[in-house]
Formats: C-alpha cells, structure tokens, sequence
C-alpha cells in the first residue's frame, strides 16, 4: 500500500562549535502512516528506497524519499523485526527478534527465506553487521550471546558471553575483521577473532557506564556512547587508553543510536529531552553539532550514514523516518 505523506523540512544553524564558523544541516521527517509501529533502523538500498522495520507492526516497508510514499510488506508469522542491513543484491536481511530467526527478503522476487537460531537458547536476535567475507555477525541481548550466519551455507555460529546479564547490544566490524560488541547489562565491551571464535572483554574504566551503541574509526578505535553517565568514549585497542567526553546534554544525555559520517565526525542521538543529534569533531576533541529533531519523542534506537548521499538515516519512535542531510 503505498500512501502519500507530508514532509517536514526543517534547516538548523547548528551551535557549540569549536570552530568559527557553524555549518548548516537539514533535517527532513517523513511521518510513517502506520501507527504506533515504532519505524526503526533506516537502511537506504541501492536504487535510493529507504527500508525500516516496522518492530511493533510485524512489517518491513520502504521509503520512496522523492514521492513521499510508502510500500509495506507484512510479515505473516508476526514476528517483531529489530533490525535490517541491506546487501549488495538489494536483498532485505532482518533480525526477527521474538520468534527467534534472521530472514532474508528478496523484494524483486518475493521470496523470503529464515535462518533459524541453532540453539533454543538464542532466542532473541537483535542487530546485524555485515563483515568483508560475505558472513553477518549479530547480537542476541537476553541471550547473551553473539553469532555468525554463513550466508554461502546458511550455518550459524553462536559464541555464549562468560555471565548472564550481560546484554551484547550495538556491533561494529573493526578494520581488521573483528567483531566489536557493546555489553549493556555491564560495563565492557568485547570482541572475536573471527577465525577461533575465542572472545576477549575489556571493561570500561568506571563501572557505572553502560555503553549501547559504538562506531569503529579507520583506526580501529571503538567510539561508544555511554548510556549511563552522558559520555562519548573511545578505546584504542593497540594502546588500551580510554577517553571521555561529556555529551552537551550532560548526565541525563542518555546517548543511543551513533554513526560515523563520511568526513569521520561521531554522531550520537540524545533520547533525554528534547531528542537531539550532536556531532563530535575527531581532530578538534570538541562538540560541533547539537541538533533538536522536530518531532522525534522516545527515542532514536539507530543511524546509517548513506556515504552515496552524505546523509544519516534514523527512526523515531514517534512514527517518523528522519534524515539528516549533510552539507
């Protein structure tokens, strides 16, 4: 069903720069009309359409982002999807995070096809990141665990964390192939060797923190959004340091959903309020961007950094699909 929606247009002056002068964005809203069905995780394909889940409607839909419409495909098993990745076939890959399997939908064809969780216990999968050997690598949260689909032989491996509680989270692939996980059930973050499947923990310097979601810079260091205490963190593997930054919106900042866009600069979404984008300059060490997003309410779980368009893609869950236009 394709519906016609109104879009909000909205152009920020951006502020607490470090530079001289504030660069402007664009932020545009789409209003999804399927009701309190939380859109989520943008994925642009390459034709330009705009896939999200629909995790409270049991739907994958897409975007048209030049007419404004929408096409919805239901899910007839109800299952509630997480997240989505698109690969370079234009195939749609979903965590179906409840029942609990990953699908791949071909759109051209109609064909979906489930890989189903090897073990009972892995029984929730939650967000997906594609590797440069053809696998995707994903978190299960309450499960705690971490797997690998095979897409050439559809096997899975699933690697269990050493306590429960835990709660793998966002994941990132570093330059060197590896895994990165964030532990939201404590304060650490782990990582695989892809080939030995051995894991290694690191914790965080202040066991209060609570990362949810990371980046991974071009050298290797893992930026991550402490969901705790309002900071902006980064590891570096090679040496073991950690950094910290306070986020503009403090203690209460709750960052969520993070992207890195083309020029390197990590974005973070603050669910606290009013919901906002900021923006932190690698090279400067300082806050560029702190951005109101118009309508969004609850919060933005995710971002995808289009690199064809130079824009972040997210969801609202306030039932918009928003952009970020870089300029």
């Amino acid at each position: 069903m394709r519906l016609l929606t109104a879009v909000l247009l909205v152009i920020l002056s951006s502020w607490f720069s470090a530079a001289s002068s504030a660069a402007e964005v664009e932020i545009t809203e789409w209003a999804v009309p399927y009701p309190h069905t939380r859109p989520r995780d943008p994925y642009v394909d390459s034709t330009g359409r705009v896939w999200f889940c629909g995790q409270a409607g049991a739907y994958l839909a897409y975007l048209d982002r030049r007419s404004g419409a929408f096409t919805r495909f239901d899910l007839a098993d109800g299952a509630a999807p997480h997240n989505l990745i698109i690969d370079e076939h234009d195939r749609v890959w979903f965590a179906a995070n409840t029942l609990p399997y990953i699908g791949r939908f071909d759109p051209a064809r109609g064909e979906m096809l489930k890989y189903q969780m090897p073990n009972p216990q892995a029984r929730d999968p939650h967000t997906l990141v594609f590797d440069g050997s053809g696998n995707i690598w994903f978190t299960a949260q309450w499960s705690d665990r971490i797997g690998r689909l095979d897409r050439e032989s559809g096997e899975i491996d699933l690697v269990a964390l050493p306590e429960g509680g835990m709660r793998p989270y966002g994941i990132k692939i570093d330059p060197r192939g590896r895994p990165w996980v964030v532990l939201f059930g404590t304060h650490g973050l782990a990582s695989i060797d892809p080939d030995s499947l051995s894991l290694r923990l690191v914790e965080l310097p202040d066991r209060r923190s609570r990362p949810r979601r990371l980046e991974i810079d071009a050298a290797g260091n893992i930026w991550y959004g402490d969901y705790s205490r309002g900071m902006l963190g980064r590891y570096a593997p090679d040496t073991g340091k950690f950094d910290e930054w306070p986020l503009p919106g403090g203690e209460d900042a709750a960052p969520y959903g993070m992207a890195l866009d083309g020029q390197g600069n990590v974005w973070l979404a603050e669910a606290g309020t009013p919901n906002r984008l900021v923006a932190f300059d690698r090279e400067q060490g300082a806050f560029i961007h702190v951005i109101d997003v118009p309508n969004a309410r609850g919060s933005i779980r995710h971002m995808h950094f289009d690199v064809r368009t130079d824009s972040i893609w997210f969801g609202e869950d306030s039932n918009y699909i928003g952009r970020l236009q870089l300029k």
